[in-house]
């Protein structure tokens, strides 16, 4: 079967070259005929793109190690689910993966009726762009990225490498492949972007792509707030973000797809930044490739990334070649009608303005940070990487900000001045003595507390608006986004408190012999040893008390999985909405001796909370975008 799924993703290369063709062709000549075929072209490639997936699937499935890919991130013992999921645990499967969805993306958009209501011109170039994505991957699929090479027949091997203990975790079930969905779905928006910029389409790209940008959206906020999660109870070092380039690498287009989300209601209710509106959503499409070329090309050493496997030369000269081209469509391109003025400074638009440029910021920060090892090697020979000190000096000052605006934004008028006194003045007393009673409480980091009190400010002033405006309780007074706001709030609050004021402390311990940390008292019991198929595990035991009342037990682990000799840290915890117990387990002896390490992190389970919401109540947001009738 490899060779038939091989031969069907080339000969879908080539039929995407063609159709490319004939949409070009058509555009040149002027034709108004042409589009369903197109339409058709993106239903076949759906079509032979599930059915070559389906195949690596059940080759993953049987533990079929005549293919290369599935003896590289598969073995024997692994569960049924990391082997189905191993589908994107590697190069090839995610690429196969990210394009198997931007063709589903690009089939859903071709049966709306927004689509169809798209000038011939506009669609033409739509599916021009579009097509011509979709077959820069499966030229990467069909060459240097291939995930359905094979062995010869005397060289099966009779087992798999097996797959990192590290993705060995629900987080990496969903994380990975929320990412791409996110990345993939960019390009719907993207493209009709161009499409309708470069034929002044009267009808509003922005109203036509919504739902496609929502849902994207949506998609890679959960695939970060899970990679954050997963890295805070895999890797055990007690963190959920550490400024990895590969973090970094997914952070940096969704700052840029939220800027474009702001200034797209601008856009949509005053007529203003057209040209702007264009420039950013492709940014966020080239950004997301640009994250794929760090993770892939071996540009920057991290824990997260593939390393160079002959594709991150054509993903740089890919996005290059797409930021030249957004760059001329924008300036020889035209809007339908001419700019309409900026409302006040001090207005809603004007703040949505601001806060786009903080955030854009805040990514050109990231941005550079990330490529600093590359852009140093320039005057350097032994160039070194910014650590999470610059980062956090640099970031959180305009994290802190923008929890500002979160704060003020929602009560500002469209045109001047303030909409909701009432709120606004709430959003103001809670901001003050948030921040005052945080301050005597001992909390007393600057940053910090600016981020505490906008966090309040927003959360407080937002719950008493919903509590107070039938209208804004309503799916199409935005209750979408008045959730998505507060889930923010909460992440800025947990974020404030759980990162400058966690609490560690690492010991070395014989059974029944205790450690104090934050009040409370932690009594180790020693470490059970068991082994399973796919790994051996010393599990110790720690009971935890505050004063006399014990919260529960604490059973962390060290594993040694089979075909990696390296152990790994399973962390255990005890989670709270105040101050949540995070222990790792970091070594033990055969007369049970341990050394443990011990973490208080208050209030990072307002980070979780508040990112869940966030993606959740994107979907009141999609419901209310695919409701309306543009």
């Amino acid at each position: 079967m490899q060779g038939v799924a091989h031969w069907a993703l080339l000969l879908s290369l080539i039929g995407l070259l063609i159709m490319a063709g004939v949409a070009a062709w058509n555009l040149w000549n002027r034709e108004a005929k042409g589009a369903p075929a197109l339409e058709a072209a993106q239903g076949v490639l759906f079509c032979v793109l599930t059915v070559v997936s389906l195949v690596l699937l059940a080759a993953l499935w049987r533990r079929d190690f005549s293919y290369e890919y599935v003896f590289s991130y598969t073995d024997k013992v692994l569960p049924a689910f990391y082997a189905v999921t191993a589908f994107w645990a590697g190069q090839a499967g995610s690429l196969l993966f990210w394009v198997w969805v931007m063709a589903l993306f690009g089939l859903l958009f071709s049966l709306t009726k927004k689509y169809k209501r798209l000038a011939p011109e506009t669609k033409f170039h739509f599916w021009l762009f579009f097509l011509s994505i979709e077959a820069f991957f499966l030229l990467l699929l069909t060459g240097p990225s291939n995930p359905f090479l094979g062995f010869a027949p005397g060289d099966l091997p009779p087992d798999g490498k097996g797959l990192n203990p590290l993705l060995q975790n629900p987080g990496m079930i969903f994380h990975p492949p929320l990412l791409f969905a996110g990345y993939a779905g960019f390009a719907v928006p993207a493209c009709l972007a161009l499409a309708s910029w470069l034929s002044g389409e009267p009808t509003s790209w922005l109203k036509n792509s919504r739902a496609f940008t929502i849902l994207s959206w949506m998609f890679l906020t959960a695939g970060i707030i899970l990679g954050c999660w997963w890295s805070y109870m895999e890797l055990g070092w007690g963190g959920y973000w550490a400024w990895d380039p590969v973090e970094n690498a997914s952070l940096i287009p969704w700052l840029a797809a939220t800027a474009f989300i702001h200034t797209a209601v601008i856009e949509t209710r005053r007529g203003s930044l057209k040209r702007t509106n264009v420039i950013l959503v492709s940014l966020t499409l080239l950004l997301s490739f640009f994250a794929t070329y760090l993770v892939r090309g071996a540009v920057v050493e991290s824990l997260h990334a593939f390393g160079e496997g002959g594709v991150g030369g054509p993903l740089l000269v890919f996005t290059l070649a797409g930021l030249l081209l957004t760059i001329v469509i924008a300036v020889v391109g035209s809007p339908s009608a001419g700019p309409r003025p900026m409302s006040e400074p001090v207005s809603l638009p004007g703040m949505l303005l601001a806060l786009a440029v903080f955030l854009l910021a805040l990514a050109v920060v990231v941005f550079m940070g990330t490529l600093w090892p590359v852009f140093s090697k320039l005057w350097s020979e032994n160039p070194v990487g910014l650590g999470a000190d610059f980062y956090n000096r640099v970031c959180t000052p305009l994290f802190a900000l923008i929890g500002v605006f979160l704060a003020f934004c929602p009560h500002m008028s469209w045109k001047a001045g303030v909409a909701r006194p009432k709120t606004a003045l709430v959003a103001l007393g809670a901001f003050l003595v948030a921040g005052v009673a945080t301050y005597f409480l001992g909390y007393k980091n600057r940053v910090a507390l600016v981020g505490i009190a906008a966090g309040f400010g927003a959360l407080i002033s937002l719950l008493v608006l919903l509590s107070g405006s039938r209208a804004a309780r309503s799916l199409k007074g935005g209750l979408g986004a008045w959730l998505l706001h507060i889930g923010l709030a909460l992440v800025f609050i947990g974020v404030a408190f759980s990162g400058p004021y966690q609490l560690s402390k690492q010991a070395i311990v014989a059974p029944e012999q205790t450690m104090e940390i934050g009040g409370y008292t932690l009594t180790y019991k020693g470490v059970k040893e068991f082994d399973t198929p796919g790994y051996k595990a010393g599990q110790a035991t720690i009971v935890a008390r505050r004063g006399d009342k014990v919260l529960g037990e604490l059973t962390p682990e060290r594993r040694t999985y089979k075909n990696f000799p390296q152990p790994f840290a399973e962390v255990s915890v005890i989670p709270s909405l105040g101050e949540e117990l995070y222990s790792t387990l970091l070594a033990y002896s055969t007369d049970q001796g341990a050394s443990i390490e011990v973490r208080v992190n208050p209030l990072v389970s307002w980070f979780w909370v508040g990112g869940t919401l966030m993606c959740l109540s994107g979907i009141l947001c999609l419901l209310r975008a695919t409701g309306r009738e543009d």
